[in-house]
C-alpha cells in the first residue's frame, strides 16, 4: 500500500542517513529558537472575555468617554484601618498621605478621592485642595468633625462616601474601622493601554514601592496599605512548576529507560519539542496566557509516551538477536503508524477548541495541536535516528550500557499485573463490558450535575502561599504572601460589595427627548439596583446637569429655559444646554458621560455586589430595554455572567467535535491501513469511559467547569486515544501472526510496560501543576492527572477486542476457538 512505501522511505532516512536527519533537526531547532525572544505574556481574566459583546461595549465606553473610564488611566487603592478611621488623627493620616502622593511627579497623579476629603469639604466648602482640607481638619474640634461626618453621610451619595467606609460604619457615633481611597494616575509617554475596566497602563516598576514609602512617612497613627496591580502568577507558576516537573520526569524516565544514554536521548527530544512549540508561538504572535502553562506538561507526557514506546519496541527486537538497522526498521514500521494515529486524533481534539468563545482557549488549541505535530516528528524521526547513531557508536566504542531489556515481560511482577485485563477478557468479556457500560451510564447520569463557573477568583492566588512551597530552594521559592490578595480579601470582608453597572447608550443625544429617556429608564428599578428614592442610584449626563444647576446660576438659567415640564431635566434645545455645561467649570466633566459627537451616552448604575451575576445581568437588560435607544449593559457582573454562559457551551461543542472527529479519523485510518474500520470504534470505547469518569469525579470533588479547565475533556480524549491506539495497533500486528489470546497477552504485556511507564511519568509530571499558584491551573493539573489514571486501555480494551474478534472480525471465530482450546488444555 502507498502508506507502506512512505514508511519505508522514512525508515531509510532514519537507518541509512541518521546523521543527516539529526543535523536537519538541529538546524530546525535553531530556527524555532529564534522565536523564543518574541513571546509575550498575558495574565488575568481580560483575555477570556475580550470578544464578548459586553466587554466590547466596555471598550467603547473607554474610547468615547475620557473622564474616569479612560484606558490611559490606572488607579491605586489605599485601604486604611484603625479603631476609628473617622477620628481627627486618622483623617489627617489619610489626607496627608494623599497630599504626598499627589505631589510626587513620577506618580503622575490626576485625582484622589476619599471619605476624608468629603468630610473636610463638609467642614469647609471652600477647601478644594488637599492642603486646604488638611487645614480644615486641623482647626476643627472632634465634635465638629463628628457632626461633619454625619452631614456627609446624609448628603453624600453612596458611591462616594458610604460605600468607601467599612460595613460597621455608625452614623450616630461617626465611626468606622476602615476606609478606602483611590488615586488616579495619568499614563506617561510610551505607556501601554492594555487594561480592562480600570485601565492598566504601564508605570515605572517602582510606582507601588514609591507610594508605600510616601504613605508610611505620612501615616503616623493608623495603618494605610497600598493595593497596586494584581500579581502575575503565570511567570511565578512556571518558575515553581517546571523545575519540579523536570526532576520528577527525569526520575520516572530513569526507571523506565534504566540507561543513561537512552535517558539523555529522551530528554533531548522533550527539550526540542518545547523549543519548537514555544518558538512557534513566538513566531506567529500567540501570547503566552495562563492556559498555555498546561501545554508543556501535555507535550512532555505525549513525548515521554512516544519515546518509551519506541525505545521499548526497539529493545524487544534487539533481545531477539536482531541488528541495529533491522530492529529499528521493524520498530518504526510498527510505531510510526501508531504515532501518526495518535498525532491525528490528538490534533483533532486540540483543534476542536478553536470553536471556543474564549481567545486563550483557541490559542491553546492551536498551540497544542502544533506541539503534537512537532512531537510526532521529533519522536518519530529524530529520536529513532539518534538511537541508531548511538547504538552504532556503541558497537565501535565502549560506551557504557546499563540495560537494553524492555520495560515489562510476562515473567515480571509488572507483566503479571498487566495481564489481569487479559485474564478477564479470556473468561467473561461480555459480562465485563456490560458491567463497565452500566457503570459508565450511571456515572454519566451523575455527571450531568456538574457545575460551571467563571470568577475573578479563578485567576487569583491564595493570600498566603502554602507552607510546603516555602521549603523549596530560593531560586524557585514563591513569595510567602501576596499583599494584593490579602488587601482584596480584607476589602471583600469589610466593605459593602457594591458594583458599577455601565449602560452604553447609542442614539442622537441632541434629540429633545434624549435626556428624558435616559432618566426614565431608571424609574422603579429592579431589585438588584440600588435605589435613590423611586429611581435607581445612577450617574449620567442628566444627573450631572441636575447637580450643576444647583451650583452654577448660568447653567440653571439655560436649563430652566429649556425644561418644558419643570422636572429638572431639559427637554428642548439640548445643544444649548451642552454648550452651557462645557463653559461651566467644576469638578464634573461633560465628556465623562457624553461622547464628543453626541452620538452616545453613558449611564452608571450602582448595583448590589452581593447579588448573583445572573440576577444583575437580567435586571441590566431589563433596564436597557426601557431605554428607548439601543443600549448595551456592561461591567464586571455582566461580563462574567456572559462568560459563564459560554463555558458549558464551549465544553459541549469541543467534546462533541473531538469525539466525532477522532472517531471518524480512526475509522478512516484503520480502514486504509488495516482494512478493518470497526477497530476505530473499538478504539473509542475506553475513551468514553474515561471522559464520563472524569466529569463524574469533578462533580464529586466540587470542581466546576470554567474557562481554563473547559478544555480538559478534549485533552482527556487526546491523551486517552494516545494510550488506546498503542494497544489496538500493537494488537493488530500481533493478531496477524498469532491466535487471539496469545496476541492479546503479548500486546498488553509488551505495550503495557511502556504504557505504565508513560502513565506514571505523566501523572507525576503533569500532576505537579497542582502546585500552581493560580488555583484554576492547579485544579487543571489535577484533572489531567486523573484523566490519565482513569485511562482504561489496558483493563477494558482486552475484553472489547475479544468481542470485536468474535462478532465483527471475519477471522475472529477461528482464532477465538483455537484460543479457547488452548486455554482448556492448560
Amino acid at each position: 500500500m502507498n502508506y507502506q512505501w512512505l514508511i519505508d522511505r522514512v525508515d531509510s532516512y532514519i537507518v541509512d542517513h541518521s546523521r543527516t536527519v539529526i543535523l536537519l533537526f538541529l538546524v530546525a531547532t535553531m530556527a524555532f529558537a529564534g522565536g523564543l525572544g518574541n513571546i509575550e505574556t498575558e495574565s488575568g481574566q481580560q483575555q477570556f472575555v475580550e470578544e464578548l459583546p459586553s466587554y466590547r461595549a466596555l471598550e467603547q465606553v473607554q474610547q468615547d468617554f475620557d473622564r474616569s473610564f479612560s484606558q490611559v488611566n490606572t488607579t491605586t487603592t489605599l485601604v486604611q484601618s484603625d479603631q476609628n478611621v473617622l477620628s481627627k488623627p486618622a483623617l489627617l493620616d489619610m489626607l496627608r498621605s494623599q497630599e504626598r502622593i499627589s505631589e510626587s511627579d513620577p506618580l503622575r497623579v490626576e485625582d484622589t478621592e476619599s471619605p476624608a476629603r468629603r468630610v473636610a469639604r463638609t467642614l469647609d466648602p471652600n477647601a478644594t485642595t488637599l492642603d486646604a482640607q488638611i487645614r480644615a481638619v486641623e482647626r476643627s474640634t472632634p465634635g465638629e468633625i463628628d457632626a461633619a461626618v454625619r452631614r456627609a453621610a446624609a448628603d453624600g451619595d453612596r458611591g462616594t462616601f458610604r460605600s468607601r467606609l467599612s460595613t460597621d460604619f455608625n452614623r450616630r457615633s461617626a465611626s468606622a474601622s476602615a476606609m478606602e481611597a483611590t488615586v488616579t494616575h495619568r499614563a506617561g509617554p510610551g505607556a501601554g493601554s492594555d487594561g480592562g475596566p480600570g485601565g492598566a497602563s504601564e508605570f515605572p516598576p517602582n510606582k507601588e514601592q514609591r507610594t508605600k514609602r510616601l504613605v508610611a512617612a505620612a501615616a503616623t497613627t493608623s495603618t494605610i496599605r497600598v493595593q497596586g496591580t494584581p500579581p502575575d502568577t503565570t511567570t511565578t507558576t512556571l518558575t515553581v512548576v517546571l523545575p519540579i516537573a523536570l526532576v520528577l520526569i527525569v526520575l520516572m524516565l530513569a526507571v523506565a529507560y534504566r540507561d543513561l544514554v537512552d535517558l539523555l536521548i529522551g530528554l533531548a527530544g522533550i527539550v526540542m519539542t518545547l523549543i519548537w512549540t514555544f518558538g512557534f508561538i513566538g513566531l506567529v504572535g500567540i501570547p503566552f496566557a495562563v492556559l498555555l502553562i498546561a501545554v508543556p506538561p501535555i507535550l512532555i507526557a505525549v513525548g515521554i509516551d512516544f519515546g518509551i514506546h519506541a525505545i521499548n519496541r526497539y529493545r524487544e527486537e534487539r533481545v531477539e538477536g536482531r541488528g541495529v538497522a533491522e530492529s529499528m526498521r521493524l520498530t518504526t514500521d510498527q510505531v510510526s503508524v501508531a504515532f501518526f494515529i495518535v498525532m491525528g486524533t490528538s490534533a483533532i481534539g486540540f483543534l476542536s477548541n478553536v470553536v471556543s468563545a474564549f481567545p486563550p482557549t483557541r490559542d491553546f488549541g492551536v498551540t497544542a495541536a502544533a506541539g503534537i505535530v512537532f512531537t510526532f516528528l521529533i519522536f518519530g524521526v529524530f529520536v529513532p535516528a539518534t538511537k541508531v547513531s548511538v547504538d552504532r557508536l556503541r558497537e565501535r566504542y565502549p560506551i557504557p550500557t546499563i540495560t537494553q531489556t524492555p520495560f515489562g515481560s510476562e515473567s515480571s511482577p509488572l507483566g503479571r499485573l498487566l495481564a489481569g485485563g487479559v485474564t478477564v477478557a479470556e473468561r467473561a468479556p461480555a459480562l465485563f463490558v456490560i458491567l463497565v457500560l452500566l457503570t459508565t451510564a450511571g456515572a454519566g447520569v451523575y455527571a450531568t450535575g456538574v457545575d460551571t463557573g467563571f470568577s475573578p477568583d479563578d485567576f487569583q492566588p491564595a493570600a498566603e502561599t502554602p507552607g510546603y512551597l516555602q521549603t523549596l530552594p530560593e531560586p524557585i521559592r514563591p513569595p510567602a504572601e501576596f499583599e494584593y490578595v490579602k488587601i482584596d480579601d480584607f476589602r471583600e470582608a469589610n466593605f459593602e460589595q457594591e458594583d458599577r453597572l455601565l449602560l452604553y447608550v447609542e442614539g442622537p443625544m441632541r434629540e429633545d427627548t434624549a435626556l428624558e429617556r435616559l432618566h426614565r429608564a431608571g424609574r422603579d428599578p429592579p431589585p438588584t439596583f440600588v435605589r435613590d428614592g423611586t429611581y435607581a442610584d445612577s450617574q449620567s449626563i442628566a444627573t450631572l446637569i441636575r447637580a450643576r444647576t444647583r451650583t452654577d446660576p448660568e447653567v440653571r438659567r439655560v436649563v430652566e429655559r429649556n425644561d418644558r415640564d419643570d422636572d429638572g431635566i431639559p427637554d428642548d434645545d439640548l445643544s444649548q444646554v451642552y454648550a452651557a455645561m462645557e463653559e461651566s467649570t467644576g469638578e464634573d466633566d461633560l465628556s465623562g458621560f457624553l461622547s464628543e459627537d453626541r452620538r452616545s451616552a453613558l449611564v452608571v448604575y450602582t448595583v448590589d455586589g452581593d447579588e448573583p451575576n445572573d440576577a444583575i445581568t437580567d435586571d441590566a437588560y431589563r433596564v436597557a430595554s426601557d431605554m428607548e435607544y439601543e443600549a448595551q449593559p456592561t461591567g464586571n457582573a455582566v461580563i462574567f455572567d456572559e462568560a459563564l454562559a459560554l463555558v458549558l457551551e464551549t465544553v459541549i461543542q469541543s467534546l462533541a467535535l473531538t469525539l466525532l472527529g477522532a472517531a471518524l479519523f480512526l475509522v478512516f485510518v484503520y480502514w486504509v491501513v488495516e482494512g478493518r474500520p470497526s477497530l476505530g470504534v473499538a478504539n473509542v470505547v475506553p475513551i468514553l469511559v474515561t471522559v464520563v469518569a472524569l466529569v463524574a469525579s469533578m462533580r464529586a470533588f466540587g470542581i466546576s467547569f470554567n474557562a481554563i479547565n473547559g478544555t480538559i475533556l478534549a485533552i482527556a480524549v487526546g491523551l486517552g486515544i494516545d494510550y488506546s491506539v498503542h494497544v489496538v495497533h500493537r494488537f493488530v500486528d500481533e493478531y496477524t501472526e498469532r491466535d487471539l489470546y496469545p496476541a492479546l497477552r503479548r500486546t498488553v504485556v509488551g505495550t503495557g510496560g511502556a504504557l505504565t511507564g508513560s502513565m506514571l511519568t505523566t501523572v507525576f509530571g503533569v500532576g505537579v501543576l497542582a502546585l500552581a499558584l493560580n488555583p484554576a491551573v492547579g485544579v487543571f493539573g489535577v484533572l489531567i492527572a486523573l484523566s490519565v489514571l482513569y485511562l482504561t486501555s489496558i483493563v477494558v480494551l482486552p475484553s472489547v477486542l475479544v468481542l470485536w474478534a468474535r462478532h465483527v472480525d471475519g477471522a475472529g471465530e477461528r482464532n477465538t476457538d483455537m484460543g479457547d482450546a488452548r486455554i482448556g488444555g492448560r
